[in-house]
C-alpha cells in the first residue's frame, strides 16, 4: 500500500533499491565470483556460515570487507550477521576497509601456563625480528599441546618443544600444513574386531535396555568436565520425542588438556564406534562432531575416516555425520555455546532451562557428549560395567585419563585409577619431578580447577573429592608447579586467559575478569575487593567460565598467603 504522504516516485525508488540487494556494502563482481567459486556446489544454508568463512580465510589468509559482503549476498544473510560471527572468533582475521591485510604467514606461540613455564615469552620476544615482516608472530591461548611445551603453530603446522631454531627452520622450509601421524585406519580396526559390537546392537544380539544398564553400572561420567553420568544422559534424551540429534564436543580448550587429541590421533574408530552405539541406543538421526580448529591433523584424519565409514557403513540407516570446525573460542567448549556455533552463530552460552537434552541443536532434543566419554563405550560394553568400575583407589571407581604437564620428567596422558593422589601420579606415572625442581603446587583441573599446595598431596583426584577445597577435577588437566614457579603468577596467567576468552555476553564475566586482571597485576592485592568480585562473578555469571574464573585467584589467597605477604 502506498503511503499517503510520501510521493509515489520516491516509494518506487525505495522498492527498487530493496530489490537490488540488502543494505550495506555491495560486493564487487570479482569478490562475488571468488566466493562463488570457493563455495562451489556446497549448500548455502545458515548453519554453514562458519564453514564458509573458513574457506575464505584459508584461501586468502584473511576476511576482507568485499568477501564478507559477497558471502552475505550469496547466503542471503544480513551483513551484520556475517560480520558479528566473523569478528567473534579469534582465528578469523577480519580486515576492514582501508586496513592492511595481515602478513601471509602467522606463527602462533602458545602462552598458556605450561608453555609460559617452558619459555614461551622468550620465543615471542625473539621470533619477530628473526622471521621478518612477511611472518606475523602472535601469542595464542592454550593450543592443546601442553606435554610438548613450549608449543607453536606455523600456519597449521604444530612445532613440539619449540625453539627459535626449530621455528625458523620450519618457516624457511615452508612447513605450514599438518599431516596426521600413522594411526589405526578403518581396515585395521575392523580386522581387529572393530564395529562388531555395533553390528550386534543393530542386528538384535544386544538390546537397548541391557546396553543402558551396563553403561549405568559402569559409573562412567562425562569426561569433558561436567561429570554427568553417561548412561543416565542416554535415558533422558531417549525419552524425549524425536527427531533427536547428537553433538560431540572435541573442542578441549581448557588449558592443560590434551587427552582427546592424544586418543583421536591414535585410534579414531574406537571413538566413532562408541558414538554410533550411543546414536543407536538413543535413536539419533543426525550427528555433529565439533572439532577445535587447532587440531588440523585430527581434522584431516577424521575427514578421511568418516568418508570411509560412510562409504562402507557398518550399520543400516547409519546417521549422517557432519564434521564442524571450531574457530578459536574456548567458550565453545560449553555445550550450549558449542551448539550455537554449530548453528553458524556466535558461541554464546544459552540460559537454562530448557536444557540441551530437551531443546538443543536446531530446537531438537540433543545428546551432547565429550570425545573421551564415547571412546570408552566399546570397551565398557565388551568387558562389562563392573570391569570399568573395578578400577580406582582410595574408595573411588573407574579410570581417568590425566593430561599431565608442567615440571614433571615425563608429561603426557596418563591412564590411571580414579582417586589416585597427585603424589602417586607424579611418582608412579611421571617418573618424578624434573631435575632441580621440588614439588610446590598443582592445578588439578586446568585453568578453572583451582590451585593447591604440595602439602595437600593426598587428596583423591576424582569427581566430588576436590570441591570441599574450592577446586574440581574437570577434564583432569593436571599442571604441576615447582619451587621455581609462583602460584600467584599461575593464577594471573589463568585470569588473563579468562579475560581473553570471555564471550562478553554477561557483565559479571566480561567486566569481572578484566577487573580481576588489573587488581592481580598490582604489587599488593586488595583482598577484600577481590573477594567481593569473586562472589559477584560466581553468583551472577551465565555460564561456567565466569563462575569458575575466580578459582585460581581464591586458591592463592587461601593456600599461598606467603606469596601475598
Amino acid at each position: 500500500m502506498n503511503h499517503p504522504i510520501i510521493p509515489i516516485a520516491v516509494q518506487a525508488a525505495s522498492r527498487e533499491r530493496k530489490r537490488q540487494g540488502p543494505k550495506g556494502r555491495r560486493a564487487s563482481p570479482q569478490g562475488l565470483q571468488q566466493v562463488r567459486e570457493l563455495l562451489g556446489q556446497a549448500s548455502r544454508q545458515r548453519d554453514l556460515l562458519i564453514e564458509h568463512l573458513h574457506k575464505i580465510q584459508d584461501c586468502f589468509g584473511h576476511l576482507s570487507a568485499d568477501h564478507l559482503a559477497a558471502l552475505a549476498e550469496e547466503m542471503k544473510l544480513p551483513q551484520t550477521a556475517v560480520y558479528e560471527v566473523a569478528t567473534f572468533y579469534h582465528h578469523f582475521d577480519v580486515v576492514k576497509e582501508g586496513q592492511a591485510a595481515p602478513a601471509p604467514l602467522t606463527v602462533r606461540v602458545c602462552d598458556g601456563l605450561s608453555c609460559e613455564m617452558a619459555g614461551a615469552q622468550s620465543l615471542l620476544a625473539r621470533l619477530p625480528a628473526l622471521l621478518g615482516r612477511d611472518v606475523r608472530v602472535i601469542p595464542a591461548p592454550c593450543i592443546g599441546r601442553c606435554e610438548q611445551a613450549p608449543a607453536a603453530v606455523i600456519g597449521q603446522h604444530p612445532i613440539a618443544c619449540a625453539t627459535v631454531e626449530k621455528v625458523t627452520q620450519a618457516v624457511q622450509a615452508g612447513q605450514t600444513r599438518h599431516e596426521p601421524a600413522p594411526y589405526i585406519e578403518m581396515a585395521a580396526y575392523v580386522a581387529d574386531g572393530g564395529y562388531q559390537l555395533l553390528k550386534d546392537c543393530v542386528e538384535g544380539r544386544c538390546d537397548v535396555e541391557s546396553v543402558l544398564k551396563t553403561m549405568e553400572g559402569s559409573g562412567l561420567r562425562g569426561l569433558g568436565g561436567a561429570g554427568f553420568p553417561a548412561g543416565r544422559k542416554w535415558r533422558i534424551v531417549r525419552a524425549e520425542a524425536g527427531p533427536r540429534l547428537m553433538a560431540v564436543n572435541i573442542d578441549e580448550g581448557e588449558p592443560g588438556t590434551f587427552k582427546d587429541r592424544h586418543y583421536l590421533e591414535r585410534d579414531p574408530h574406537r571413538f566413532l564406534e562408541g558414538m554410533l552405539i550411543a546414536a543407536w541406543a538413543v535413536g539419533i538421526e543426525r550427528i555433529y562432531v565439533y572439532l577445535r580448529d587447532e587440531y588440523h591433523g585430527c581434522r584431516a584424519l577424521l575427514e578421511k575416516e568418516i568418508a570411509r565409514l560412510q562409504a562402507h557403513p557398518p550399520m543400516a540407516h547409519m546417521p549422517n555425520i557432519e564434521l564442524r570446525r571450531g574457530a578459536g573460542a574456548y567458550i565453545c567448549g560449553e555445550e550450549s555455546a558449542m551448539i550455537e556455533s554449530i548453528e553458524g552463530k556466535r558461541g554464546m552460552p544459552r540460559l537454562r532451562p530448557p536444557y540441551v537434552a530437551q531443546v538443543g541443536l536446531f530446537g531438537r532434543p540433543t545428546l551432547e557428549h565429550n570425545f573421551e566419554t564415547l571412546f570408552w563405550v566399546r570397551e565398557i560394553l565388551e568387558k562389562g560395567g563392573e570391569w570399568f568400575a573395578s578400577h580406582g583407589r582410595h574408595g573411588r571407581k573407574g579410570l581417568r585419563s590425566f593430561s599431565v604437564s608442567g615440571r614433571v620428567k615425563q608429561p603426557g596422558v596418563k591412564l590411571a585409577p580414579a582417586g589416585i593422589t597427585i603424589q602417586e601420579l607424579i611418582d608412579e606415572y611421571c617418573s618424578g619431578m624434573q631435575n632441580g625442581h621440588r614439588f610446590y603446587g598443582y592445578l588439578p583441573g586446568g585453568a578453572s580447577g583451582g590451585i593447591l599446595p604440595a602439602q595437600m598431596n593426598d587428596i583423591p583426584l576424582d569427581f566430588d573429592t576436590l570441591q570441599p577445597h574450592g577446586c574440581f577435577i574437570g577434564s583432569a588437566a593436571v599442571i604441576v608447579l615447582s619451587d621455581q614457579d609462583s602460584a600467584t603468577a599461575a593464577a594471573r596467567n589463568m585470569m588473563k586467559f579468562f579475560q581473553h576468552e570471555s564471550c562478553g555476553q554477561c557483565t559479571p564475566c566480561r567486566v569481572g575478569t578484566a577487573k580481576a586482571v588489573s587488581l592481580m597485576d598490582r604489587p599488593k592485592w586488595d583482598l577484600a575487593l577481590l573477594a567481593d568480585l569473586s562472589r559477584v562473578m560466581r553468583d551472577a555469571s551465565i555460564c561456567g567460565l565466569g563462575q569458575a574464573a575466580p578459582n585460581p585467584m581464591d586458591c592463592v589467597i587461601k593456600y599461598f598467603p606467603q606469596e601475598l605477604a
